[in-house]
């Protein structure tokens, strides 16, 4: 007798990481899709919080007001600056910090434990602590600095973005550090012990194995942190509200206003998309340049 089960049984079998998958999408698809669309919708939409019972098509006229918005233009500017020295700045430390870590013989676990620590505090309340500590009034940093006769106010229209710049450096230097000390670790020796037998330095060893072998671990953590510095809005909430005037007034920032103080859904929705579109060049850019070129 034949039986169906037979021919079922090897076909399961064949697609059963689909199977297992197919919950988890199914959710991450509902989680992530619908807001998304939600967010196109309301896009095209003349939507406000103060008449929701008048919300017009508009089509691309968000895109155009926004488009044409100093404060916008503002946002943006301030936004790739921020992204742009903060994440170089931490590639750079979080990079020399792993290649020390690396070389300590005594003390790693501590000296691991001290650097990462920054890492693990929530955005806002590392915003409330640097509030505090540069103060011009009551800051303990700035009241140190005038014993040498040194004045400075870190939050004035000049400083105000390069403070927000120090204080995502002093607490997201540690992620770049984890991830290029894993990076280090998974290295193989063998090109390292024949750089060695030809007498190569320090410098050359850097330059010629460590950094192109590292080469995707770098594009990663650059995709991710500035992924992530694209978001910034916990320390400029809590710090500066955008100030002084709007020399710190980030994408998010603006949204944020946009949105939820004026209402003005539609345009919110528009800016959030723009982010979108400018994070996903920024990444398949950085996906190109990670990719070895061949070389005829």
């Amino acid at each position: 007798m034949h039986c169906p089960l037979k021919n079922l049984i090897p076909a399961l079998h064949m697609h059963i990481k689909y199977i297992l998958i197919l919950p988890l999408g199914l959710l991450l698809s509902g989680i992530m899709l619908y807001p998304f669309l939600f967010s196109v919708w309301l896009s095209l939409q003349d939507y406000r919080l103060t008449r929701l019972n008048d919300v017009q098509f508009v089509g691309i006229e968000n895109f155009s007001l926004i488009a044409t918005d100093p404060s916008f233009l503002n946002a943006m500017g301030n936004t790739v600056s921020f992204v742009a020295t903060a994440v170089i700045c931490e590639l750079i430390l979080g990079l020399s910090l792993a290649l020390l870590v690396q070389k300590l013989i005594v003390f790693r676990g501590v000296a691991r434990s001290i650097l990462l620590a920054p890492m693990f505090i929530t955005p806002i309340a590392v915003g409330l602590m640097f509030r505090f500590l540069l103060n011009s009034e009551i800051g303990i940093i700035p009241f140190y600095l005038s014993k040498i006769g040194v004045s400075i106010d870190w939050f004035s229209p000049e400083l105000a973005l390069f403070s927000i710049v120090l204080i995502d450096v002093w607490q997201w230097t540690p992620f770049m550090l984890l991830m290029f000390l894993a990076g280090l670790e998974a290295l193989p020796k063998t090109p390292f012990e024949a750089a060695r037998v030809d007498g190569a330095g320090p410098w050359l060893t850097f330059s010629s194995i460590t950094l192109p072998m590292l080469r995707p671990v770098i594009v990663v953590a650059l995709i991710i942190r500035s992924l992530d510095a694209f978001k910034v809005f916990e320390y400029v909430f809590a710090i500066t509200r955008g100030g002084p005037g709007n020399s710190t007034e980030t994408i998010m920032y603006y949204i944020y206003q946009t949105g939820f103080r004026f209402f003005r859904m539609g345009e919110a929705a528009a800016a959030s998309i723009f982010l979108i579109v400018v994070i996903l060049v920024l990444v398949i850019i950085l996906i190109q340049l990670s990719r070895p070129r061949l070389t005829k």
